[in-house]
């Protein structure tokens, strides 16, 4: 069976709340209490689970190091924390994950399911997401990007897989190639909103897809202060 949502999380009351009121919702949810029951499904069945929600406090294993395996296995696979800690330096670990949102307990059920419903639209009717023909490559400078099966193909030919949030934030630097891309378009584009750790987690992208280019003598990602990005090309 195909589930919308798997859950990971060990407090038996909220994981059956979150469950129960997203099944009236009209999702199909899977509920694991554990992280190697929930891992174990995971390595078999991971093409077909639109959402991951996992609690950063699991009895087996850190949430943070299930997220980095669930990664491991699927680089595309959308999921977002759940936490009784709102530290920052949590929030933003969670964020160099590749996590899409981070949801702190207690919250409003109401809040979590517009926001699953959101993420679930989003990446469900977004074609970078599914199997598709090649398009063909986009070429930015000496690096080739294979859009439609995200990955990049660097000047010596090395094949470097994308998340699906890398892809859409070199989308829309790709787009306007030696122009400025203001920091909040991409924010309000992406996340939907420009707040503090929406913005930190822009920030993590950009390091990743910078890091990637330093191999390439054409190709850069400048920061323009209180602005935003540049994707240069020579």
């Amino acid at each position: 069976m195909i589930y919308d949502i798997v859950i990971i999380e060990d407090e038996t009351d909220l994981g059956n709340v979150i469950s129960e009121y997203l099944k009236l919702r009209g999702f199909s949810v899977l509920w694991f209490k554990t992280a190697s029951a929930a891992l174990a499904y995971y390595s078999a069945n991971w093409l077909d689970n639109k959402l991951v929600i996992v609690d950063v406090q699991l009895p087996d294993m850190n949430g943070f190091d299930l997220a980095s395996e669930l990664v491991k296995i699927n680089s595309n696979q959308p999921f977002f924390f759940l936490t009784a800690h709102n530290e920052k330096q949590d929030r933003l670990r969670g964020l160099k994950i590749g996590a899409i949102d981070y949801i702190s307990k207690p919250f409003e059920i109401e809040e979590l399911v517009l926001r699953i419903g959101n993420i679930i639209n989003k990446f469900s009717s977004n074609p970078k997401t599914q199997s598709a023909p090649s398009l063909g490559f986009i070429h930015i400078g000496d690096i080739r990007y294979k859009k439609d099966q995200l990955f990049v193909l660097m000047p010596d030919d090395k094949e470097i897989s994308l998340t699906v949030r890398e892809s859409e934030v070199l989308d829309h630097l790709a787009g306007n190639i030696n122009q400025v891309v203001k920091k909040k378009d991409i924010l309000l584009a992406l996340w939907g909103n420009d707040d503090y750790f929406n913005g930190k987690s822009l920030e993590v992208f950009i390091s990743r897809l910078r890091r990637l280019f330093k191999v390439s003598e054409q190709v850069s990602i400048e920061n323009v202060y209180g602005l935003g990005y540049i994707l240069k090309v020579k």
